[in-house]
């Protein structure tokens, strides 16, 4: 499919691409043969390494950054289906169906070898099936359980396990309290076979900083931005995370919503959001501002079949497939490098700065909504009312056309000022002369 973006009214309208795909990886182009159902993918900034869960194959590859050759293979750790890879001092590994958390070293001694909780705050009933996980830089562990929807599971750097983190909660909507009360009212047996409402669970998550950032499968909240204290930064934006309408599926005649599988946050702060739906990778700021959407669906490179992982690293995104069993490079264009230089001026309060390379997005693409309100916000720094007016309509930006209305109404005022008080005393006058005249008839 073409490369695409939004316009102001929400339709996707063609757009220049910020990424391109250079080429696809399999396991035997790295020298470890098939790969089979990878799961995750992790960037070692520090040494410069990619990390694969190969889950099929029950190993973890670490690959080099140039991504010709296998560096190093994890196999001799008895793993069993391992869905998910971090790498920080230790390299994490969500060992789902051993249901433990397996902390090594780089040389794969086993440090330590985190299982079920035996706490209050764990339900004794529930399964330890761990899917993905982190660690920060105090060495808190971060685990995502497939039937867990009170957040992530946290344990220090010792393994002992102290509660949960980033739970989506449940809004207090009509329908709720309806269900609520009617709760009430009704039978034991007709209470438990109603439906609950329940939070939805976090799917993957990254870290960057003192902040982590989730995802989930629901269309509201889909994209959190997580503090220290586990509260959301995001909350109150009016987020739309993926297509703003849902792609229609011809093989099963239904609409597919957007399913954000997996989220990574770049060197510079940009958002990557995997969609398995519609097999794309969504790119926002900083802001939650859309940037860039790439791939799609189907068997040519750059399509996919089933994404499972997104990573970023080198001013390049990694895609793993679990059903064409590899890993897809997009590197980025000319086009994608204006957009990142101008955007990070923007973001950065260098709104001048950020000028000249919005103006160069629009003159190789005119429908990039964003660069319009780039360029309002640099004209209305500048004191270029008039211009911050015209760019921010066009952006539908109505945070920044008000702010430059208000700087154009005090310029006018302000250079017509005498004008306008000399016309008022006229007024006034032929006013009270009229009256005067009536008077007098």
């Amino acid at each position: 499919m073409e490369s695409y973006n939004y316009d102001k009214w929400g339709e996707a309208v063609p757009s220049q691409a910020g990424y391109i795909a250079e080429k696809a990886v399999t396991g035997d182009e790295l020298g470890v043969g098939s790969l089979n159902t990878p799961s995750d993918i992790f960037y070692d900034s520090a040494d410069e390494l990619f990390y694969i869960a190969d889950t099929g194959n029950n190993r973890i590859i670490a690959v080099d950054s140039d991504f010709s050759r296998a560096v190093k293979i994890y196999d001799n750790l008895d793993l069993k289906s391992p869905m998910g890879v971090f790498v920080s001092d230790y390299i994490y590994i969500a060992d789902s169906e051993n249901s433990r958390v397996l902390v090594t070293d780089k040389n794969g001694g086993i440090v330590t070898e985190i299982t079920k909780p035996d706490s209050e705050l764990y339900d004794s009933q529930k399964t330890f099936i761990p899917q993905k996980v982190i660690a920060d830089k105090a060495g808190n562990i971060y685990v995502v359980l497939n039937n867990i929807t009170s957040g992530a599971a946290v344990f220090d750097s010792d393994g002992n396990f102290t509660g949960f983190y980033g739970a989506d909660s449940v809004k207090n909507t009509a329908g709720v309290m309806a269900d609520y009360i009617s709760d009430m009212l009704i039978s034991d047996e007709k209470r438990a076979r109603r439906s609950r409402n329940i939070p939805t669970g976090i799917t993957n998550f990254d870290i960057d900083g003192d902040f982590i950032f989730t995802c989930t499968s629901s269309r509201t909240d889909s994209v959190k931005k997580l503090n220290p204290a586990g509260d959301n930064i995001f909350s109150g934006k009016e987020l739309t995370i993926g297509d703003y309408t849902p792609m229609y599926d011809t093989s099963q005649n239904r609409l597919m919503s957007s399913e954000i599988v997996d989220i990574d946050i770049a060197e510079d702060g940009c958002i990557n959001c995997l969609d398995r739906t519609a097999g794309r990778i969504f790119q926002y700021d900083e802001e939650c501002n859309l940037l860039f959407i790439t791939g799609g669906t189907g068997s040519q490179t750059g399509n996919f079949r089933q994404v499972s992982a997104v990573e970023s690293a080198n001013n390049a995104i990694y895609v793993t497939d679990s059903m064409k069993n590899n890993i897809t490079i997009f590197r980025q264009t000319d086009f994608g490098e204006i957009v990142h230089k101008a955007v990070d001026l923007y973001n950065g309060g260098y709104y001048e700065e950020s000028l000249e390379p919005f103006q160069e997005v629009l003159r190789r693409d005119g429908n990039y909504r964003y660069a319009y309100k780039g360029v309002a916000s640099a004209f209305l720094r500048e004191g270029d009312y008039s211009s911050s007016m015209k760019y921010a309509k066009l952006a539908d930006d109505r945070s920044t056309y008000n702010k430059a209305f208000e700087g154009y109404r005090r310029e006018f005022i302000r250079s017509n000022g005498g004008y306008i008080f000399s016309a008022i005393i006229l007024l006034v006058s032929a006013i009270a002369f009229f009256r005067k005249y009536r008077r007098k008839k």
